[in-house]
């Protein structure tokens, strides 16, 4: 028995520090990295992340790499209910955006999240542009016209059009224009093609991510807070591109339909596709630095002389937020990766949003909803503390059998077995409660890690984000005090030596939770006094019937 919980022990403490050492990464200050050389204010003739036409429709790849740092021209201050963003007219980029919505942080209420920026080691861009077969066609690349270089949403205003101009020596203008919408974190992009030259115009929409590379993970292969490339297609589903292995394996695919996204903690950007449009989704890396993730029209949108044409496209920059992801394309609501415990995960964020709608407090939520896990294992948990005070009865007989053999551990082994098959006792029936607990308790680590719903969530008092750990470590100290308590209800070892260990058990896992978000330590602070109520309940009735 004593061998049995001692490997329990080390095993929830191996997993409490890897989720620890995964906090830390998530919270560790990202990797400098060196500014790219600037080049000259004039455009290559071959834009090397430009996706390229060749005679086939369909064979679409990404450029060969160059050192190449993004330039700037003129600078539109865009601003909406939603939006702070900078659109440049090198190359019509959305190079900056910031969620007004979404503080930074919970003590800057007024400096919105900046979710996209063009800062050297910090590069996060949606770029778009046409591209065809032969002639001049507007890109990433192209230097854009704009008449002003100030839009604002007004009041009463439910869109935002900024418009950009080009034309070229042939008689073609393009005009390439933003929509922005009130309430929403969906920007449309659109081309508007007028072919006043002499042939017919042929082209392709294209949109893609650039990205500079940032620390992701730790630990876990699929923590949640996953920093990266992803995409969605019919077929295979949700697949995650990471940044790392992209040049290893370049993504080339054509696809009906999807999406093809940009992902990190508690945020996405994502260009939708429509579902009947056939598209090719494809990445790359320059300079060892910027990643490249976008898509492709394979079919050409034609317009003839003298007529005009739209393409388009959708943008989402915003928060990975369940409700307003179910409203989006097919799969999008996936971007809130729970690992490898969604089966878990999952259904427990339905019951912890369902309870909050009822409550208005995720705080709240997280305790009614340690109260609901509880009662579902009551039978099992009762059973378990029925064992354990069984165990904590038949203590003073143990100590004999301890006196008695002394040193000679297979004697005292043999002797405790056949104790407790006299007594009727599972020896290992205490361990059950904690080994159910410690997937339910990871399940719930994710949850409240990825879901951007309980980001800067207050409870009470002086616990004003349950996403993040405890300012003055209050809850992890109470919580510490319950496992104490609860670890003397608890049979005690036979070995000195294990009950040294597990005296030391509440302090170590207290310096554990000193680090964990407020809300996790809240429900396993509920769950410890729950389960000493229960505990000291069973015992009583135990050893009172004993007596």
């Amino acid at each position: 028995m004593d061998n049995q919980r001692l490997f329990l022990f080390f095993a929830l403490a191996l997993v409490l520090m890897l989720i620890w050492q995964a906090w830390e990464q998530e919270h560790a200050p990202s990797p400098t990295v060196t500014a790219p050389t600037t080049t000259s204010a004039t455009a290559p003739a071959s834009a090397p992340d430009v996706p390229k036409v060749t005679t086939s429709a369909a064979d679409v790849v990404p450029a060969p790499k160059a050192s190449e740092a993004l330039k700037q021209g003129a600078r539109l201050q865009i601003r909406t209910d939603v939006f702070d963003a900078v659109i440049d007219t090198q190359g019509g980029d959305l190079r900056a955006l910031s969620l007004r919505q979404y503080p930074v942080a919970a003590d800057k209420p007024e400096e919105p999240f900046p979710l996209m920026r063009d800062e050297p080691g910090e590069l996060f861009v949606a770029q778009s542009g046409l591209i065809g077969l032969d002639g001049n066609y507007p890109n990433h690349k192209t230097l854009f016209s704009a008449a002003a270089k100030n839009y604002t949403l007004a009041d009463g205003q439910n869109e935002l059009r900024v418009p950009l101009a080009f034309s070229t020596p042939d008689g073609v203008q393009y005009a390439k224009t933003y929509i922005f919408h009130r309430g929403s974190y969906v920007v449309d992009v659109e081309f508007e093609v007028k072919n006043a030259s002499r042939r017919e115009w042929a082209g392709y929409f294209y949109g893609q991510f650039q990205r500079t590379h940032t620390a992701t993970g730790g630990m876990f292969s699929a923590v949640p807070s996953y920093t990266g490339g992803a995409i969605y297609t019919p077929e295979n589903k949700y697949e995650k591109i990471p940044l790392d292995k992209m040049a290893e394996k370049p993504l080339k695919r054509e696809i009906t339909g999807g999406w093809v996204a940009m992902l990190q903690h508690y945020f996405v950007g994502s260009w939708l596709l429509a579902k009947d449009e056939r598209n090719q989704f494809y990445s790359d890396v320059l300079d060892n630095t910027r990643h490249v993730l976008g898509f492709k029209n394979t079919n050409p949108t034609k317009i003839a002389p003298g007529a005009s044409g739209v393409l388009r496209s959708s943008l989402y920059a915003g928060p990975k937020e369940h409700a307003i992801l179910k409203t989006l394309t097919e799969g999008m609501d996936l971007t809130v990766d729970y690992g490898w415990l969604t089966v878990i995960s999952a259904p427990l964020f339905w019951l912890l949003a369902a309870i909050h709608r009822l409550l208005g407090n995720w705080g709240w939520a997280i305790i009614v909803l340690t109260v609901l896990i509880k009662a579902v294992f009551y039978p099992l948990s009762a059973a378990s503390y029925k064992s354990m005070a069984h165990m904590r009865k038949m203590q003073p007989k143990m100590a004999a059998l301890k006196e008695r053999y002394g040193d000679d551990r297979q004697k005292l082994n043999q002797a405790m077995m056949e104790m407790y098959k006299t007594e009727k006792i599972n020896p290992l029936g205490g361990c059950l409660p904690i080994v159910i607990q410690i997937p339910v308790f990871l399940a719930l680590y994710w949850v409240l890690l990825e879901s951007v719903e309980m980001r800067q969530a207050p409870w009470v008092l002086w616990i004003k984000d349950l996403s993040a750990q405890d300012p003055y470590y209050i809850l992890p100290i109470i919580m510490g005090v319950s496992m104490f308590i609860q670890q003397k209800l608890n049979p005690q070892p036979v070995d000195p030596v294990q009950q040294k260990v597990f005296m030391v058990m509440p302090f170590m896992f207290t310096a554990f939770f000193l680090f964990f978000p407020a809300g996790l330590v809240l429900y396993w602070t509920v769950n410890n006094v729950l389960s000493i109520a229960q505990q000291w309940r069973i015992t009583r009735i135990v050893e009172g019937k004993a007596k």
